[in-house]
């Protein structure tokens, strides 16, 4: 895994605009229409192509395919393993559900996502296909290759089987722990396999700390850590042959513009995150609720080794961070961690984590790519 050795590397957490046809071919395969698998590679070919070239143009140091090929960061795995049908019903996020004003304003705007309603385990979780996730890296390498002066590296994402778990819920095994243990054992197909071909393996585990407000919102903290460490030890065990510097694992507290008041502190969550098989962690850091726990790193120091991808761009809100704003807070988490070079600069989580209902304007987005890039500059310049 690259560290910023003389200036500060840029990244994102993965999800970015799709545009509008692929969008529609998405959502209708979603609902189980009919869609030309021809027709449906084009669209994904071209997004992929488009997705490059943008973050390319902003700078991305470290990029990947935009998840062009996916309906969201974690329901496509049902096109690939078995055990999955029907329609789930997710518990609220407890900041949304508690205040009837903002749950209204909310519902208002909120166009449903993929998420919302996403099927349930209806019968043994496995890993049956691996076509699709074959056929997207050979794409993704192949477009890579044409390209000059491309990405320093590249990394793909794939999800945490506890937000597997929390999200496409129980109705077949006995247990959590035990729905746990087969998610685990299926990703673990897509993790050696991402590995194996020389991509950095993002983990996005929204679970590890969003679950505190959803599914645990109404439970004792410590049975939300017990969790935690039971998907991390998930984790581990699905990693067991992959390297750990190869591995960067995504943690959030959801990406949706709301109360967040009810949010898990980062310094709860450190000490059971630092026994992941990782060698980085990305983290929300530019929202307004978690803007200050770059201190969290001061009291629990990085484990050696490690860097931290620290979200410095708001992916809700379609202010264009100021690139002066970028570098401070770079700063502020380089003085935290007290090597820069185990700092990189990125955004707090994916733009359009699940296809079409991303909150920023798509050329918002490339705007607050470029002010990352410009404010990740002006911190090298005075870091280095």
């Amino acid at each position: 895994m690259k560290q910023s050795e003389s200036r500060i590397l840029i990244t994102h957490a993965g999800s970015l605009p799709r545009p509008r046809p692929l969008v529609d071919l998405q959502l209708r395969m979603s609902r189980g229409e009919s869609v030309d698998r021809d027709v449906l590679r084009t669209e994904v070919e071209r997004a992929t192509r488009r997705a490059i070239d943008r973050q390319l143009e902003c700078g991305i140091d470290i990029g990947n395919d935009g998840e062009q090929p996916r309906e969201s960061f974690f329901t496509y795995v049902r096109y690939r393993m078995s055990g999955f049908g029907g329609e789930g019903a997710r518990p609220p996020a407890k900041d949304v559900a508690s205040y009837p004003t903002f749950r209204e304003l909310y519902q208002t705007h909120a166009r449903k996502s993929l998420h919302t309603a996403p099927p349930r385990a209806v019968g043994p979780v496995r890993y049956i296909n691996r076509e699709p996730l074959d056929r997207d890296l050979s794409e993704y390498r192949r477009i890579l290759e044409e390209k000059t002066g491309g990405f320093v590296e590249s990394f793909w994402t794939a999800p945490s089987p506890g937000i597997v778990a929390c999200g496409m819920q129980n109705e077949h095994y006995g247990s959590l722990s035990e729905y746990l243990s087969a998610v685990a054992e299926a990703l673990k197909t897509e993790y050696e396999t991402i590995a194996g071909q020389g991509f950095l393996l993002q983990i996005d585990a929204p679970d590890l700390a969003m679950e505190r407000h959803r599914l645990f919102a109404d439970r004792p903290l410590s049975e939300f850590l017990e969790f935690l460490d039971l998907t991390i030890a998930a984790i581990n065990g699905a990693l067991a042959n992959v390297p750990r510097e190869r591995v960067r694992l995504h943690v959030c507290w959801g990406n949706y513009e709301g109360p967040h008041n009810f949010d898990v502190p980062l310094d709860d969550l450190l000490p059971h995150l630092y026994q992941a098989h990782v060698g980085a962690l990305v983290l929300s850091m530019a929202n307004p609720r978690h803007a200050h726990e770059y201190r969290s790193l001061s009291k629990y120091p990085l484990p050696l080794g490690w860097v931290v991808i620290a979200g410095v761009i708001d992916t809700t809100t379609n202010y264009v961070e100021h690139p002066e704003v970028v570098a401070d807070r770079i700063e502020l988490v380089a003085k935290a961690v007290g090597d820069p070079q185990r700092v990189l600069a990125g955004t707090d989580c994916g733009f359009d984590t699940s296809t079409g209902v991303g909150m920023v304007a798509e050329e918002l987005v490339w705007e607050k790519l470029r002010a990352l890039r410009a404010g990740a500059d002006l911190a090298s310049s005075r870091l280095f």
